[in-house]
């Protein structure tokens, strides 16, 4: 009876260790497996987060910039003509209005900062409203950044899964602040004419961060300031070359009256 109850015991027992072993198995075999598929996934979650990520923030910055009173500048507006030194009425120098440009830079890069800050709150009248993105106003506002989610089928491109997946959360934040610069464009248009731009090149850098993984990108925008042609005055010999050849153009010089 004594070894009957013994024996019953020893085989309780390794009955409750293969049991155990079984089930240490099937956890690490779980964590192993999620490990393979989130190392696998991680590059296309970033790459995913970082298309999304510049999608909104350039949206943000879009927004930021139609809420200014102001539009596009004609380029005369920004285009001043210095007089000649030399008395000559032929020759026109003409210069940028640096004030107004300077100016227009402070306020749209004010404006960029103010909307980036704002969507990073939680404010989101401040953010666009895409159909596959979800926001969480609530983590936003308690640690900042932007967050939002998306489901795994349409961060993998799993079809199968689609809306139906598990979603992603995804946070990006603003580092530094706003950089930006004034890059003027001259292209030559016509006889002794020229196609005037200006424009401020915005970039914002942020850090994408998605489960495991985070990474830093580059947000960059033009944003037009003043465009327009500046006409000069039409020249009595025209080349169109550097000098070396011939005139194409001849206009005849007209005489003075007596």
């Amino acid at each position: 009876m004594l070894f009957y109850r013994k024996k019953k015991r020893l085989t309780i027992f390794t009955a409750q260790r293969k049991l155990a072993i079984l089930l240490a198995l099937f956890i690490l075999s779980v964590a192993g497996v999620f490990y393979v598929v989130n190392y696998r996934l991680t590059p296309t979650y970033l790459e995913y987060a970082e298309v999304q990520t510049n999608k909104i923030a350039s949206m943000v910055i879009s927004k930021a910039i139609n809420s200014r009173t102001a539009n596009v500048l004609d380029v005369n507006d920004i285009i001043e003509e210095v007089p000649s030194t030399n008395g000559s009425t032929n020759m026109v120098t003409t210069k940028f209005n640096t004030e107004i440009i300077n100016r227009v830079l402070s306020d749209t890069n004010s404006l960029v900062q103010s909307h980036l800050e704002q969507a990073e709150k939680g404010n989101l009248s401040s953010l666009p409203y895409l159909d596959d993105i979800e926001y969480d106003k609530q983590t936003m506002e308690d640690q900042g950044g932007v967050v939002f989610f998306v489901p795994m089928g349409q961060a993998t491109n799993i079809p199968l899964i689609g809306n139906l997946g598990p979603k992603i959360p995804i946070r990006f934040h603003v580092i530094g602040n706003v950089q930006s610069t004034v890059v003027p464009t001259i292209t030559e248009f016509g006889i002794n004419n020229a196609y005037v731009e200006v424009s401020i090149h915005i970039k914002v850098n942020v850090q994408v961060i998605v489960p495991l993984a985070s990474k830093m990108s580059v947000v960059e925008q033009n944003i037009p300031v003043a465009m327009g042609l500046v006409q000069g005055q039409v020249p009595h010999i025209y080349t169109g070359g550097d000098g070396s050849s011939a005139p194409s153009v001849e206009v005849p010089i007209p005489l003075p009256e007596d």
